[in-house]
Order: C-alpha cells, then sequence, then structure tokens
C-alpha cells in the first residue's frame, strides 16, 4: 500500500561551510523525472565553475523513482548519503542538488558522506513542506440530466475534478483520497439517486 510522504512546496537554497569547502544545497518539488533532471541541469549551469554537483531524486513516495548522481565524487560518498537523507526523511516529489566548490582540504569518505548527508538535511530542516498522501482517481458516470447538479457538488467538495468528458453520458475524473475512497460511492449515489456508475482508477497522491 502506498504511504503519505512529505515534499517542497518551492526552491530552498542553503550553504554550509566545512574545512572550507562551500556546500550549496538546492532542493525544489519534481513531479516527474523530467523535472528533476531539468532542475539538475539548471544547477549545473548556475554553479558550472564549482568543483562538483551532486544531485539526487525521489519522484512519488515509497515506491517511486529514484536517482543518486556522485558527480565526480568518489563513488558512494556523495549522491547516495543525499538519497539516503531524503529516504530517511520522508521525503518524496523532490530533487536536490549540492553543488561543492573544494577549499583545498580533502575530507575523506567519511567525511564527504556527512558533508553531503548534512547538507540536504539542514536545507530540509529549513524547507516549508507539504504533506502527500494516497489516493485514486475514480471515474463517475451518470446521464445528462444528473450531471450538471452532480458537476456543481463536486466542485464544491473536497474532492478535485481532473476532467470532464461529454459523449452519450457525461464522465467524471475526480482525485479522491483514499481515507475517502470507502464513502465516496455512496456519496455519489445519494446525489444521483442511483445513477451514476463509480470505478476506481490509478494510485495518485493528493495534499493531505
Amino acid at each position: 500500500m502506498a504511504e503519505p510522504y512529505l515534499t517542497p512546496e518551492g526552491v530552498t537554497e542553503h550553504e554550509i561551510e566545512i574545512k572550507r569547502s562551500r556546500f550549496v544545497c538546492a532542493l525544489a518539488p519534481a513531479r516527474s523525472e523530467e523535472e528533476a533532471r531539468a532542475f539538475v541541469t539548471a544547477r549545473k549551469g548556475l554553479h558550472a565553475d564549482a568543483t562538483h554537483n551532486c544531485s539526487a531524486y525521489v519522484v512519488g513516495g515509497d515506491l517511486g523513482a529514484r536517482r543518486a548522481d556522485d558527480d565526480g565524487e568518489p563513488g558512494g560518498t556523495a549522491g547516495t548519503p543525499m538519497l539516503e537523507t531524503l529516504l530517511r526523511r520522508g521525503m518524496g516529489d523532490v530533487v536536490t542538488v549540492v553543488t561543492r566548490y573544494f577549499g583545498g582540504v580533502k575530507l575523506g569518505a567519511g567525511g564527504l558522506v556527512r558533508a553531503y548527508g548534512s547538507a540536504v538535511g539542514k536545507t530540509l530542516d529549513l524547507a516549508p513542506l507539504a504533506e502527500m498522501v494516497p489516493a485514486r482517481v475514480v471515474r463517475v458516470t451518470v446521464d445528462h440530466v444528473r450531471a450538471g447538479r452532480l458537476e456543481n457538488d463536486l466542485r464544491a467538495s473536497p474532492y478535485e475534478v481532473r476532467q470532464v468528458g461529454y459523449g452519450a453520458e457525461v464522465s467524471f475524473q475526480v482525485a479522491v483520497r483514499e481515507r475517502d475512497l470507502a464513502d465516496f460511492p455512496g456519496w455519489v449515489a445519494t446525489l444521483t439517486s442511483g445513477g451514476a456508475q463509480v470505478e476506481q482508477g490509478e494510485a495518485i497522491h493528493l495534499r493531505a
């Protein structure tokens, strides 16, 4: 079963210094791998003169896509601790880049792991976060006579109308949080006098 996760509400940047090396961490929301990769590319362009631009992302929650990149640091000393920090803190739909400007003092493998993990952790401490909870896209099909009232009530409800399709009948794609899934069909049945069909679709996450 999908689990809730936290995601950034916007971009947060924070810098730490360890033995004269600067570690600039940027954290941002990423709803897809394409968004995550685009953010990494943008940060690399912004800090093209840096020694390293290491990155990690998690798209989705506990079962989502994830990736870590050491960008030239010794294997497993940068991207991996960054990713592990994100996962340990229950993050999802998130991308982070830690830019290092080398200060002349080598930190060693253990020092690098602590530095990159700490850069992400301290930035997470400062970032505004939103909770995302498991949900489903539910398809509701109803005749045209009942569709108007149903649409009005859906749009006034906590449920999110994502798409409306018109044909022989009217179909609504509605995002419903898992905690409401058991009650939703009965709610629709009351509004439509039992005249609607309700079918669960793909799993997603919504703000709590």
